[in-house]
Order: structure tokens, then sequence, then C-alpha cells
């Protein structure tokens, strides 16, 4: 299988990408959603997170991204305390995010080349020097054929494999994904999965969580893996055979 397109290294990250202390979230008139959840991702780790429906992975997800703030606990990125973050400063760390969204938010008046550049495009990047590689993780997605086509004119999977592709463009410091490969047969959520283990991981120093209902079939590539359940967060080793739920 051929390995993923190298991508130029980002800045120099914090040692923490992401630190949640003791953080909970719950909303008006309603019982919690999270209580007292702890959470630590290195830099440069692969994490996984899987609990059922209910079990609070959106509400953690939507923490992640500074779209909620917490009720309790203190939330840090790359570093910086962002539990009272103003709403101002938020779109300033959002740009260090890669994010993969269960809906994929794509934006169907744009091409496929145009959606995966888009990251690289608002943070002033000059066409010029984005434009191979680009096409070289469209290609390596299965999408090198389709770049000029717009995201009605597709399919479930190729949506995703899009959406994937610009999350990983510019090497984002936090790589979240929602369900990563939901919408793939077996053969690509394995190619997928190796961008999660590209030899190069080191230098690229992004942080990768991925969120899903159900436990992977394949651990390699995380250096944690967590339940989310009743609005607690356990931890199990990678290569752990217990259940998860």
């Amino acid at each position: 299988m051929t390995a993923p397109p190298r991508l130029a290294a980002a800045d120099e990250p914090a040692p923490e990408t992401v630190r949640l202390s003791g953080v909970g979230f719950g909303y008006a008139d309603s019982p919690d959603v999270l209580r007292d959840v702890n959470l630590i991702l290195p830099r440069g780790s692969f994490h996984f997170l899987t609990g059922p429906s209910g079990a609070g992975k959106s509400s953690l997800l939507r923490l992640l991204t500074l779209a909620e703030r917490p009720t309790s606990g203190r939330i840090a990125l790359f570093g910086q305390d962002v539990t009272g973050l103003p709403s101002s400063a938020a779109p300033g760390l959002r740009r260090r995010m890669g994010v993969v969204f269960q809906d994929f938010r794509l934006l169907d008046h744009l091409d496929l080349f145009e959606n995966a550049a888009l990251t690289l495009r608002v943070a002033g990047r000059k066409p010029e020097t984005y434009d191979r590689d680009v096409e070289e993780m469209l290609r390596w997605v299965g999408l090198g054929d389709r770049m000029q086509a717009r995201p009605p004119m597709l399919s479930g999977g190729e949506k995703q494999r899009l959406a994937i592709a610009r999350a990983v463009m510019g090497n984002p410091e936090l790589i979240i994904a929602d369900e990563p490969t939901g919408s793939v047969d077996k053969a690509m959520a394995d190619k997928l999965l190796m961008l999660f283990q590209a030899p190069d991981r080191s230098a690229r120093a992004s942080s990768w969580l991925a969120i899903r209902t159900v436990a992977p079939s394949r651990f390699s590539a995380w250096n944690s893996i967590s339940s989310l359940s009743a609005m607690a967060l356990s931890t199990l080793p990678v290569g752990s055979s217990a259940m998860m739920s």
C-alpha cells in the first residue's frame, strides 16, 4: 500500500496539545453531559475515544473546537488555558486544528480541490505554495480524477475522504476526526489509517483524536484508547481486549 504524501512540518507546537482537567459540561435545566473528565494528549500522540450514543462524545468535540465552554474544570489547548477564552480569540486557535465532522461540512459551491485547499487559502498561503500538495493528497485518497467535481456529486465515502484530506492539509497541531472511516469500505479505512501511522508523523507533530461509537479493530496506530460512558472517561492500554461501551 502506498505511503501517504509527506507534508511540510508545522511550527514547533506545545509539548501537550490538549489537557482537560476535571471538565464538566451541561446545558441549562438539564443533567450534566460530562463530569470530571481528565484527558491529556501529548504532542504527536494518537488517541481513540469511543462510547455509545449519548455518552457525550459530541459535547466533548464542541468543547475542544471552542464551540462551547465547560461548566466546570479547565481546558488547555496548545499550552494555553482556553477555559474562559473570549469568542473573538477562538478563530485563531481553530486555525491550528483540522476537524473531520460527521456531516463533513463541505462547501457545495467549491470544487474538490478548492475544498481541500480551503484552510491553506484562509491562512493566506499563495496557491503556488500548496497546489502540488493538495493534488497529491487528493490522488492518494482516491479523488485525483474528481478534483473539479463539487460535493453534491460525491458519494458519502468520497465526501468523507475529501473531509479527511482537507483536515490534514497544512499540518494542524490537532486533528479531530468524528467517525473518520464510517462511510468507507475496509480497504479504504485501512489506507486512511496510514495517515495516523505515517513515518513522518513526528515531523508533522500533529496530535490525533478519533471519535467513534465502537472500538477500532486495529490498535497499532493509537497510543491510548478511552471509553466515554456515563459521563466518565476511562483509558484502556493499547491492545486491550476489553469491551468498550
